[in-house]
């Protein structure tokens, strides 16, 4: 599996806006948390799973997320390709995280905050991973 960024789409009238993804399907979640980095220069990252998968969404502000396919979780390569996503509030996308990835997640405005949804619940399975965030010399 890839990550695949599941689009939503944005609806304005003279009542308001109204924000919707009526193509993600929700029946895998089974927890939701919210991310708000302290400062738009922070970076978190390297953090990710061999086993669960995350979807990512925008509730404020706008994100960068980088993505890694891990080749071994013991000793990855440090010149491993990385995947860029921007999300954002306005359309409500959806970025799908599939398992065997790491995440780099970037604010790119003050007051930005991430809706971070997942599979499993805490600590059903011990299956998190952290690297620092200068490991990796991507190509």
């Amino acid at each position: 599996m890839v990550p695949k960024l599941i689009s939503g789409k944005s609806y304005k009238d003279d009542r308001g806006q109204l924000n919707y993804n009526n193509s993600f399907d929700l029946s895998q979640i089974k927890r939701f948390y919210t991310i708000e980095n302290h400062e738009t220069s922070f970076n978190r990252g390297w953090q990710g799973h061999r086993i669960e998968q995350r979807w990512f969404t925008a509730v404020s502000g706008s994100f960068k997320i980088q993505l890694i396919l891990i080749d071994n979780w013991n000793d990855p390569s440090i010149l491993l390709n990385e995947k860029t996503f921007k999300i954002d509030n306005e359309t409500l996308d959806v970025l799908h995280i599939p398992p065997g990835y790491i995440s780099s997640i970037k604010s790119l405005e003050n007051n930005s905050k991430l809706l971070v949804m997942s599979d499993y619940k805490l600590n059903e399975i011990k299956d998190e991973y952290r690297f620092p965030v200068n490991y990796f010399k991507n190509k």
